[in-house]
This record gives C-alpha cells, sequence and structure tokens, in this order.
C-alpha cells in the first residue's frame, strides 16, 4: 500500500483569529515532518485539522490511497491516529480497564493489547488507577493505542515530552518502526526529533493574509 497525504493552501482559523495561512503539505509512505513553530501558532490546530476534527477555514486535505483519492470520514476512522497533550484516560478507571476499553473502542484484539503492554512495558501498573500515574506513565498508556490498531498515519503532538531517557528511545524505536513499515508521521515538537525529518514551520500570517481571511 502506497499513501500519500496532500495539504493544500490551508489556512485555519480559531474563533475569528486567523491562525495561519496557505500551508501546504506532501507526505508520503515512510515519511516523517517534524511540525514547528511559535507557542500558539497553531500546531496542535493543524494536527487536529489533519486528524479531521476541526475544518480547515480554507484549503484541502486528501488522502490517497493506491491512486485512488479518499474521503475525510475514512482518513480519520480508518487510517489515522491522533495523540494531543491530553491523554484521554478516565481517572476512575485502572490501566488494565483503560487499555481494554480503548482496544475494544479501536477495534483491536486480545493479542494486540497484550503486544501493546509488553512493548510499552505496563505491566507493573495495571493494577493502578490513571489518576495516581505520573505524567510519564500516563503518556506511555496512551501510546498503547498506536500499537494496539495499526494505523498508517499517526498525528502527534510533543509525544516525547513527558517520558524519561529510557521511554524517549523506546518511543523513538517504535516511531522508526512505524516509518519504515510505510507509516506516516506528523508530530508537533519543539525539540529535534532524534533521527531525520522534514520541516513543516508554521507562521504568523502577514498583515494582508489577515485582512484577505
Amino acid at each position: 500500500m502506497t499513501l500519500s497525504l496532500n495539504v493544500q493552501d490551508i489556512a485555519l482559523k480559531k474563533g475569528h483569529k486567523l491562525l495561519v495561512s496557505n500551508v501546504n503539505l506532501t507526505a508520503t509512505s515512510g515519511d516523517a515532518i517534524s511540525l514547528t513553530g511559535a507557542n500558539g501558532v497553531g500546531k496542535t490546530t493543524f494536527l487536529r485539522c489533519l486528524a479531521g476534527f476541526t475544518p480547515p477555514h480554507r484549503g484541502s486535505i486528501q488522502l490517497v490511497e493506491n491512486d485512488s483519492q479518499l474521503d475525510g470520514v475514512s482518513i480519520i476512522e480508518n487510517y489515522s491516529h491522533y495523540l494531543g497533550h491530553a491523554e484521554a484516560l478516565n481517572p476512575a478507571r485502572r490501566v488494565d480497564q483503560e487499555l481494554q476499553f480503548h482496544c475494544d473502542y479501536l477495534g483491536g484484539t486480545d493479542l494486540s493489547l497484550r503486544e501493546a503492554i509488553a512493548r510499552l512495558r505496563l505491566g507493573a501498573l495495571l493494577d493502578l488507577e490513571t489518576r495516581m500515574l505520573s505524567a510519564g506513565q500516563r503518556k506511555r498508556v496512551s501510546l498503547a493505542r498506536l500499537l494496539m490498531v495499526p494505523r498508517p498515519i499517526w498525528l502527534l503532538d510533543e509525544v516525547l515530552s513527558p517520558l524519561d531517557i529510557a521511554h524517549r528511545a523506546l518511543m523513538v524505536d517504535i516511531m522508526q518502526a512505524h516509518l519504515s513499515g510505510g507509516g506516516i508521521m506528523v508530530c508537533a515538537v519543539h525539540d529535534p526529533l532524534p533521527f531525520d525529518t522534514r520541516a513543516l514551520h508554521l507562521t504568523r500570517p502577514s498583515l494582508e493574509e489577515i485582512g484577505n481571511a
């Protein structure tokens, strides 16, 4: 399977405020994109737009699989994982319950769940309520979704920031394996990722672009 994610002349707004304008991107199987820019410029909004949660103010997003164009619903439901700043964990559930919930919701299997637990070294956390976890531990539980149900496009927002050195190295291995398998990754970052990526730098719109929005 060959995928191509094509972003053409995207403009994004938050309320009445124009965040970015005329953003273009083409990413194909095996591509890693580092999404950079100042705080508040719209990196998270851009990732959410790619995932289908936030419509663009202007422009288009297309996903092409083996020369066949897919619609936006297919992108979010079948082809992408979005992991934002918030881990979206229920604080009243134990880790094992939370992982089972997400596995069932996303359509994973018992085998894929066990493999994700082993890969992310979550076994010692399973009996704990998620509210008792550290920030790095919560992030690792959230990351299990990437492995429980393989999807070719990963949209990640500062995915390494709460992890310790050992688990950053583990996650980097997982990310590189995803790319080697033909996946696409767009990752909002402040610090460079420790492997080759292409940069997409978001900047604030000019006064002329704001006037034309």
